[in-house]
């Protein structure tokens, strides 16, 4: 991921809203690693698209890559996912507050 980013949220939400990423993303957590050609032969898209859509979803920092002999492996890197689910939470329960706050003066 790029140091320059200093919200990666914005990365992360854009990675996860593609829906070919997404099973990527999936794909790789059941099975723990994969390669652009076993996941390629999963889905139905090209193995070079496959590639571009790793790299982004490595660019969020939601994958590594680790090159075995011939073979670049990625593998989902969860801390990504679990920071934003942390920072989602934290939100809902803000905005929860708030709501909250607002029934209560609307049934005085």
């Amino acid at each position: 991921m790029s140091a320059a980013v200093a919200d990666p949220a914005p990365a992360i939400f854009a990675a996860l809203a593609d829906p070919t990423r997404w099973r990527l993303l999936s794909t790789l957590a059941q099975q723990g690693e994969g390669t652009a050609t076993t996941l390629a032969a999963e889905l139905p898209v090209s193995r070079p698209a496959v590639i571009k859509h790793l790299g982004v979803l490595d660019e969020a920092g939601l994958v590594s890559r680790r090159r075995a002999g011939r073979e670049v492996r990625f593998r989902v890197e969860p801390a990504q996912l679990d920071a934003t689910a942390r920072r989602m939470a934290t939100l809902a329960a803000s905005w929860d507050r708030r709501l909250a706050a607002l029934k209560a003066l609307a049934e005085e």
